[in-house]
């Protein structure tokens, strides 16, 4: 379809999805009986069930991308509002995610080209799982990262309801501060090199880069730590919460790691020696512990 060729056209159509999933999600979230965690992940299912079936329709699952950074900054201020809560905790918990979101989800604008063309994860996954794959896009590409991410939110919502401040919200505060900037830095850094070179072969080791494999992946995973300290601030008995960053956490590291890496090994230069001279997360120089 050529429809699915423009990019723009493409951004239209996502955007109307997610105005859709998002009505229904507060359709459902009115509709839902019990603690607000429920009612959030019965909400939070009902946008990403629609998302999915509109993926569908459209034959490219790369519809979901975006949900990872859209829905916190759509959530969670939504529940500050029914809350009526303003306490610095809130505003402060609320700019770390919105920036964090926000950044992000321009990140994934600048890379999509269009519906024509879906994430090389999925098809991935398409070639391996065959006739398996719609159950694997369903659990896989849409409703793992959902409960993930709502895992994650989960020390954003007790925020939200029992807010407080004090240094440990301030400490919180800088390592979001710290994972948004790490983020950033990589992620241009990794533009910049793509745009100024045509080998596909070649390997970026430039900046954060020639220090560790995922800068990005780190800032992702501290991202969520952070928000976690800012909960403690407020609710330390709610620590069993640590689960969401746990999670998110290990996700990165036993899965989207791995299946990075396994691909890049098939193809760019020199990546087992890269492998051997870098870390996987942490920037820094690897001879520092020795």
């Amino acid at each position: 379809m050529k429809i699915k060729e423009n990019r723009l056209i493409g951004f239209a159509i996502i955007a109307l999805i997610y105005v859709i999933a998002c009505i229904f999600g507060i359709w459902v979230y009115r509709l839902t009986p019990g603690s607000v965690y429920i009612k959030v992940l019965t909400a939070d299912m009902a946008a990403t069930i629609t998302v999915y079936l509109f993926s569908l329709l459209l034959k490219n699952s790369t519809v979901y991308d975006p949900y990872w950074s859209v829905a916190p900054i759509v959530i969670l201020p939504l529940l500050a509002m029914e809350y009526a809560n303003t306490g610095l905790g809130t505003i402060f918990m609320l700019t770390a995610v919105t920036t964090w979101g926000v950044r992000l989800t321009y990140n994934w604008v600048k890379t999509f080209k269009n519906l024509n063309i879906q994430d090389w994860r999925y098809d991935m996954l398409k070639e391996r799982s065959k006739g398996l794959f719609p159950l694997v896009n369903f659990f896989g590409i849409h409703v793992f990262p959902t409960i993930i991410v709502y895992l994650c939110m989960l020390p954003a919502i007790a925020i939200i309801q029992s807010d407080s401040f004090n240094i440990l919200t301030l400490a919180g505060f800088a390592v979001c501060f710290f994972a948004v900037l790490l983020q950033g830095i990589s992620d241009y850094e990794m533009h910049e090199f793509r745009k100024n070179n045509s080998d596909r072969c070649a390997l970026m080791r430039q900046g954060l880069w020639k220090y560790c494999r995922h800068p990005n992946y780190f800032g992702e995973i501290l991202m969520w730590w952070g928000i976690f300290i800012m909960m403690m601030s407020s609710v330390p008995d709610m620590f069993y919460l640590l689960a969401g960053p746990l999670a998110n956490t290990l996700m990165f590291v036993f899965i989207s790691i791995p299946m990075a890496e396994k691909r890049l090994a098939g193809y760019k230069t020199d990546f087992d020696e890269y492998v051997k001279q870098t870390r996987v997360l942490i920037p820094l120089p690897k001879p520092l512990f020795k």
